[in-house]
């Protein structure tokens, strides 16, 4: 069972998804909340297995609270942003707190629902619509990469390819389509980046493949 935390300044949001996720058999929702620092307090005490976060919120936004959130060492809970297309700024800053999904409020509801289960699982995801003008917002605007994330002789040339691919969005499955290899062999590469790369999530990886040159910013 997938234990859910809404946190939404819109009351109407969180009863919407509460009412949705309701009916669904493998997963629940466990406490909502409508501003950042009651989502910290929430997050402490219910330890959920993934908190939607909204971004724009009164008093503590949802960007320190995923900051905060992330920053607890015991902490296993894992942060789906759920924000409008207009918050690029925002979610540059929430993916840099450490946030492991963006998906947009206008998309179906079953979108999210598989959202919430990507997260869950260990994985993470970037809405399409998001991840242009994300990209672009984090290649104008990076910070310097430590010399252990940019030194290309710290992979290998396959694990560079596949480093590529996630890079552009490609799941594991297509991965090992695109390369010719099974999926469980794309997924060890995938986790030997993990570690390689000290990335915490394959968005993490996503940014890395940027810093690196390794996908270029679309244009």
């Amino acid at each position: 069972m997938i234990r859910v935390v809404l946190i939404d300044d819109q009351p109407l949001i969180r009863t919407g998804l509460r009412v949705l996720i309701a009916d669904i058999p493998d997963m629940e929702v466990v406490g909502d909340a409508g501003n950042g620092a009651d989502a910290v307090e929430l997050v402490q005490r219910l330890r959920p297995d993934v908190t939607i976060m909204d971004i724009r919120m009164p008093g503590m936004n949802g960007i320190e609270a995923t900051r905060r959130i992330n920053a607890d060492p015991e902490s296993k809970t894992r942060v789906l942003v759920l924000t409008t297309f207009d918050d690029d700024e925002y979610v540059h800053g929430a993916l840099r707190a450490g946030a492991s999904g963006f998906l947009v409020k206008d998309m179906p509801l079953e979108t999210i629902l598989d959202g919430i289960r990507v997260v869950a699982a260990g994985d993470a995801l970037i809405a399409p619509s998001v991840t242009r003008r994300l990209i672009e917002e984090f290649a104008a605007r990076p910070e310097p990469a430590p010399a252990r994330r940019t030194a290309r002789g710290g992979i290998t040339d396959r694990e560079r390819e596949v480093l590529t691919l996630v890079g552009h969005g490609l799941s594991n499955a297509e991965i090992a389509e695109k390369l010719s290899i099974s999926v469980a062999t794309a997924k060890a590469h995938v986790a030997r980046l993990f570690t390689r790369l000290d990335a915490r999530d394959r968005v993490h990886l996503v940014i890395l493949a940027y810093e690196m040159g390794l996908v270029s910013p679309p244009r």
